[in-house]
């Protein structure tokens, strides 16, 4: 079983951008002299719910600071850049981090980051089986031409070309979707692609997609074994406490205040009408689903969702106090507290 943190530079109220910045870049040193396996590191425009506008760069400025731990976007969003441009971004930290970097990819919302940056709402609704494509070819083929909906251009050289340039590299970095429904599950599986599932599922949802997932990958011919091997990787929230009711009540004072101010801040591109979750109650839930409480009760919940989903890997919410201190506090206590009862 593989845990790791999933960062995503929150700002709290009260708190300024470089405060959110500082304690992203500390929770990764700090995962890794915790014995973490990864870190995952989310991406968001114009918003206070996470200030990391690019996840590949604070990953290269990650794997520059640390020397065995993986990381990951979680995730890049692909309709607010040219695959082309990520590929190449990717290919760059996958090689000169030694393979310890793993892509992740979604559609991202209907927000008005597509406005800003020219892809249009079509790339959100339509356009992301294309460029999801496209990207895939730029990792694992040498020469690259397109003639698609979206993207068209003459065929040019891959460089740097990961499979070529990083020895015993079988086919470049590591590419994992991000699954909110049925048809983004059936998209990954038709690819044979591992899954991020997100922190607002329940260990039953998540087992039905990872079966949706099975089921599509196997008509779609990918090898069985391959395809029970798939690494899948849950999204949850982990506090950590001598009593259960005190990890609750941390996550329960610090979080709604950050989720209200975030999430109120995404805007529409087209003016669509948003329905938001209460903060509190999200906040009460997402301590019901995941290791919200002690060492053993986290280890516990982890192990029973290992168990029903068939899931071996985590990206956890570490910073849900708001508070570096705190956070580095919970993440070596996940480290020496949780991760032996794993195994």
């Amino acid at each position: 079983m593989r845990v790791g943190a999933f960062v995503l530079a929150a700002q709290f109220p009260g708190q300024g951008q470089g405060e959110a910045l500082h304690r992203a870049v500390r929770t990764a040193e700090v995962s890794e002299e915790a014995g973490l396996d990864a870190v995952w590191l989310a991406e968001h425009h114009f918003v206070p719910y996470g200030v990391c506008p690019s996840a590949v760069t604070l990953a290269a400025v990650l794997l520059g600071r640390t020397r065995r731990i993986r990381v990951g976007t979680a995730v890049s969003v692909l309709p607010s850049t040219h695959p082309v441009a990520l590929g190449e971004q990717a290919a760059l930290l996958h090689i000169t981090s030694g393979g310890r970097f793993s892509l992740g990819v979604g559609r991202g919302g209907p927000w008005v980051d597509l406005e800003v940056f020219g892809s249009g709402l079509e790339a959100y609704e339509q356009g992301f089986p294309e460029a999801l494509d496209l990207l895939r070819r730029w990792l694992r083929e040498s020469r690259v031409g397109a003639a698609g909906e979206r993207y068209a251009f003459r065929e040019v050289a891959v460089v740097p070309r990961p499979a070529e340039t990083l020895e015993g590299d079988p086919g470049g970095p590591e590419v994992i979707v991000a699954c909110t429904s049925p048809a983004s599950v059936r998209l990954a599986a038709e690819r044979g692609l591992p899954m991020l599932l997100g922190m607002h599922c329940g260990d039953e949802d998540k087992a039905a997609m990872v079966e949706l997932w099975r089921r599509t990958a196997l008509e779609a011919g990918h090898d069985a074994d391959a395809v029970a091997a798939a690494g899948h990787v849950s999204a949850g929230v982990a506090q950590l406490a001598d009593r259960t009711e005190d990890a609750a009540e941390t996550l329960v004072k610090a979080m709604p205040g950050w989720l209200k101010q975030g999430l109120d801040a995404h805007v529409t591109v087209d003016g669509r009408t948003r329905t938001m979750r209460d903060p509190v109650a999200y906040t009460e839930l997402l301590c019901s689903l995941h290791p919200v409480g002690t060492p053993r009760l986290a280890a516990d919940r982890l192990a029973a969702t290992a168990e029903r989903t068939g899931i071996r890997r985590f990206a956890l919410l570490v910073e849900g106090s708001g508070d570096l201190a705190a956070t580095e506090e919970n993440v070596r206590r996940l480290g020496a507290e949780v991760l032996p009862h794993l195994g």
